[in-house]
């Protein structure tokens, strides 16, 4: 099976930073995509940033240019660093990773989602 712990949430005052990790931990053939999503209180789930297998991102209008998602593959651990934070940032941020495995011998795609972590910014 395979686990996806977060951490790094936080409070922090409007204009301040923070870094979200996720460690994955289990095994593998590939991890193909790894995303980062928030939902606000009575708000949907929303997708905040993607990083795919060879490097590529992409990210929602509203935090482009202050969050970075990035990756060691060495510790198994994405990232997500969240700079100039904004009252509007406040939400549980969820990781989510697909994931290419082995299942009772078989090869697929499979996702697999952190528990959350609160980010509340405010003064």
């Amino acid at each position: 099976q395979v686990q996806l712990v977060e951490s790094g949430g936080g409070l922090v005052q409007p204009g301040g930073s923070l870094r979200l990790s996720c460690t994955a931990s289990g095994s593998w053939l590939n991890i193909n995509t790894m995303d980062w999503y928030r939902q606000a209180p009575e708000k949907q789930r929303e997708l905040v940033a993607t990083r795919t297998s060879p490097g590529t991102t992409n990210y929602a209008d509203s935090v482009k240019g202050r969050f970075t998602i990035s990756r060691n593959s060495v510790k198994n651990t994405m990232y997500l660093q969240m700079n100039s934070l904004k009252p509007e940032d406040t939400a549980i941020y969820y990781c989510k990773m697909n994931i290419r495995r082995i299942d009772k011998g078989r090869v697929g795609n499979y996702d697999y989602w952190g528990q959350g972590t609160q980010v509340t910014v405010s003064s």
